[in-house]
Formats: structure tokens, C-alpha cells, sequence
């Protein structure tokens, strides 16, 4: 059977490859994947199982429940201050993932482009592909390798350019873009007529009370992004694959057809989870933010003690960069002898960019005792590795 050009194209991710090797070896300490072992409150849990039980579990609208369109809705207005209207300006989808690949089915014709920053989220490429768009890639030969650079953004600009992606707070970095880039990127949005998609799914998770302010509430750009979000981050709901997307009513009309004709609708006895999860006085993502910065410096502090290593805090999200360039090898190499001899596994960082070579990313989404073990784990490899250098 003779397959399209598109599906012999796509290939899985880096992330993914690490993480399906990981498998082959049962003691393994498993940090490829931003998918957290934190449980969702019990009243979530809770939601979801009544749902069930009470029989909901057909089909929704295909822009999801008004009920969690309006909660969505809600919870925006009172906390950043943004009115959108639940009932044309919002679409609840299969994960952010979905919101994403949406919203470039909706942009995009044949040949247009789309700029993505480096360092940059696996998936973009590869959904810009599927839409059969073109990938831009900027900023993968920059030397301040954990920022998108502004400048390579704007000299890539050109008639065919029909969106960026905006990543903050970013994954794989943990850096959260800085307000006079994102104004330099408002700036080039109103310049050149293009639509901005912002991936916030992380600014949930901002540690040491750094501020986050959305291109959303810049002049101008409310009617000209799309703004991705889910709860798989925010209440560990991940596996629960409920997202949503905020934008103007034409790209809204539009999504919701196309999803129509691709999952009708988001998982039902999901969407009764994130209506709790939303709608309740108590704030259930509270606890998570602790957990992972208290992981975080856990993390930050032994990875900074093993020799040849190194890091930075990162500012946001469960993420963190491991500076391997003393090592000398490429990521990929660093990953895969990390894996066979100490049975760690870590995604190696040319999976966010060329830039990104001379690191590895760690999620820390295991408890405490998993992440002392792999750091143990990390430096037995690192002692051996620089004893074999002499």
C-alpha cells in the first residue's frame, strides 16, 4: 500500500525515541517526558467518575460544552482581564495539541509560512508540515542559545509569512520571554499583518514570583492571536487530553468545523473534570507549583555539583537544560550512553534546535527519591566518563 508524502515525511520525535528506549531497561529514571506522576485533586477525579456513572459520556457540541466554554471564559476575565465570548471566541479541544494543529488548519494554505523561534517545542515543525505549511525556523545558529532571537525573526519576515509561534513560558528552556521582546514581536505582528499563536500552556508554572504578562493584552493583538492553552499542565491532567484555544470568532467558526470532521469533540466525562477543575473556590493547581519548584532545586543544585555539567534555574515550567558542551559530545551521544550504562534516560537538546546541541533536557515530573536517584545515577556516568578522558 502506497502511503501519502506527508506520512513517510513525519517521523516520531527525539522525545518520543528516548522515551520508547527507556522501556527496554525496567529500572530506568525516566525524564523524557513533561507528562508529571502528580495526581489531579480527588474532586477532579471525582467529576470525571460521576460523569461516567451518571451516563454522560455521549457527545458535546463540537466546541465543547458552553458550560466549560463559559468557565473558561470566566476564569480569564477575572484573572488577566480578557473578555471572550463562550459562545463564538472559544473551542475546547483534544489537549493543547489539538488547539494547535486547529488553529494551522485553519491559517494555513499551501506554501505558507510559519516562523518558529529556536529553541522551540518539538511538534511545531511537524504540525506546520501536516498542514502543508513551511516551517521557518529561527535563531538555531544564535549564540545565546536558550533565547529566540528577535532580530532572526524579523529578517526572515517575508510575503509568505503568515504566523509565529510564541512559546512563553518556553519549553524546553524554562525561560519566560522577556516583555521588550514580546514588544518587539507585537511590533513586527501589526508590521506585517501576521497572526500570532501563544502557546501559554506553562504560565501556570512560574517560580520565585516572576511576573507573566500574555501578547494578548498588548494594543492590537487581541484580534490577531490565537491563544493555546490546556489542563494537562495546570492540574495535572494530561492523560484527561482536554485544551482550548481563545481567538477571534472567524478563527473559532473555523476550528470548530474542522473538528467536526476530525474527533467531533473533546472526551466528554474530560470536559465534566475541567468544568470542576475551573468552577471551584479552590484553587486545585495551588499545590502544584510548590512540588515542582521544590523538584526544581533539588534538581538545579545536583546537576551544578556533577563535574562537567552544569545549568541554569529555570524561571518556569518542569523543565530544566543540562549544559553538556565539556562533555564534547553531541546530545544525541550524551543521551543514548547516559541510557545504556546508567539506565537515564534524558532528551537529547537538538530536538529543540541546532542551537540546543550542547545540552540535554530533564523533566522533572518524578518524585524526589526518582531524582536523587538519577542525579547518583548522572554522576557515577560523568566521574567514569571524564576518568576515561585522562
Amino acid at each position: 500500500m502506497k502511503l501519502s508524502t506527508i506520512a513517510n515525511y513525519i517521523a516520531p520525535s527525539l522525545t518520543r525515541r528516548l522515551f520508547n528506549l527507556a522501556k527496554n531497561y525496567p529500572d530506568v529514571i525516566d525524564f523524557t517526558l513533561g507528562d508529571p506522576d502528580v495526581q489531579p485533586n480527588d474532586a477532579i477525579k471525582k467529576a470525571a467518575c460521576t460523569a461516567i456513572n451518571n451516563g454522560k459520556t455521549r457527545y458535546s457540541q463540537n466546541a465543547g460544552l458552553l458550560e466549560l466554554r463559559q468557565a473558561i471564559c470566566k476564569k480569564y476575565n477575572s484573572r488577566e482581564g480578557f473578555k471572550y465570548d463562550p459562545n463564538s471566541e472559544c473551542i475546547v479541544t483534544v489537549g493543547a495539541m489539538e488547539g494547535l494543529f486547529l488553529a494551522l488548519l485553519a491559517l494555513l494554505d499551501n506554501g505558507d509560512e510559519v516562523v518558529i523561534p529556536a529553541p522551540y517545542y518539538v511538534n511545531y515543525v511537524q504540525m506546520v508540515q501536516l498542514c502543508r505549511g513551511v516551517p521557518i525556523i529561527t535563531g538555531e545558529e544564535s549564540d545565546n542559545k536558550l533565547e529566540i532571537d528577535i532580530e532572526k525573526i524579523k529578517n526572515v519576515i517575508g510575503p509568505k509569512t503568515k504566523a509565529i509561534i510564541l512559546n512563553s513560558p518556553a519549553n524546553p528552556s524554562g525561560k519566560i520571554v522577556s516583555q521588550e521582546k514580546i514588544k518587539k514581536i507585537v511590533e513586527l505582528a501589526i508590521e506585517n499583518d501576521l497572526v500570532v499563536i501563544s502557546d501559554e500552556v506553562y504560565k501556570c508554572l512560574i517560580y520565585d514570583n516572576r511576573s507573566f504578562k500574555s501578547i494578548v493584552s498588548y494594543e492590537g493583538m487581541r484580534e490577531r492571536t490565537i491563544l493555546v492553552n490546556s489542563f494537562s499542565k495546570e492540574f495535572c491532567m494530561t492523560g484527561y487530553r482536554i485544551g482550548y484555544v481563545l481567538a477571534p470568532h472567524e478563527i473559532i467558526d473555523a476550528m470548530v468545523k474542522l473538528q467536526e470532521n476530525i474527533c467531533a469533540c473533546a472526551p466528554l466525562p474530560s470536559q465534566y473534570a475541567a468544568i470542576e477543575a475551573f468552577s471551584s473556590k479552590t484553587d486545585y493547581s495551588e499545590n502544584m507549583k510548590k512540588i515542582f519548584s521544590l523538584r526544581r532545586n533539588q534538581l538545579v543544585y545536583g546537576i551544578n555539583k556533577i563535574p562537567g555539567l552544569s545549568c541554569i534555574t529555570p524561571e518556569a515550567t518542569f523543565y530544566l537544560m543540562v549544559d553538556i558542551s565539556k562533555t564534547n559530545m553531541n546530545s544525541i551521544d550524551f543521551a543514548e550512553r547516559l541510557l545504556e550504562s546508567v539506565h537515564v534516560a534524558v532528551v537529547p537538546g537538538i530536538a529543540y534546535g541546532k542551537n540546543c546541541d550542547g545540552y540535554v533536557r530533564i523533566a522533572f515530573t518524578l518524585d524526589a527519591e526518582k531524582i536523587e536517584e538519577g542525579l547518583k545515577r548522572i554522576n557515577s556516568f560523568m566521574v567514569a566518563f571524564l576518568e576515561n578522558k585522562k
